[in-house]
């Protein structure tokens, strides 16, 4: 018999930035197409923003997978691309030493009209997650950086 949290939908945080991500969140919204109902959209200045404790966080409170949707280099935000690619770089790192599949995180370019590559993704992660299964119920506990000596 199957519990409920292996028969329950994958669920699916983006962080989708209102300079790209959101904006292809919106016009498909707007063009009332469809995608998985467990999916979560928060809509960010920048996924710079967020460190990597926030993703092991996410994980650890039932998200399957996150997608960050930016408007990649035409970020209004100088150095933000670069900066959200290095805390993702980071982040799947955390992940590998932990166990924790880091096709889990996925970092999308997703521009103001990206509708498709918007859905696009959606469905990819959801394949992903058909594939590899849901998070673990008893994640590994997240270490934090320990600080230097001084």
């Amino acid at each position: 018999m199957k519990t409920n949290a292996q028969t329950r939908a994958p669920k699916i945080l983006i962080l989708a930035t209102l300079s790209g991500g959101y904006r292809g969140a919106d016009a498909a919204g707007q063009s009332q197409l469809e995608y998985a109902p467990d999916t979560y959209i928060l809509p960010v200045m920048s996924a710079a923003m967020f460190p990597e404790s926030f993703y092991w966080r996410a994980f650890e409170r039932g998200v399957d997978g996150i997608i960050v949707m930016y408007s990649g280099t035409d970020s209004p935000y100088k150095g933000a691309p670069e900066k959200t690619a290095e805390i993702i770089n980071r982040t799947y790192e955390r992940m590998k030493e932990r166990g924790l599949d880091t096709q889990r995180l996925r970092l999308a370019a997703i521009c103001t009209v990206c509708v498709r590559p918007f859905l696009k993704e959606i469905r990819q992660m959801n394949e992903v997650l058909d594939e590899i299964g849901l998070v673990p119920s008893s994640l590994p506990p997240a270490r934090e950086a320990q600080a230097e000596p001084g």
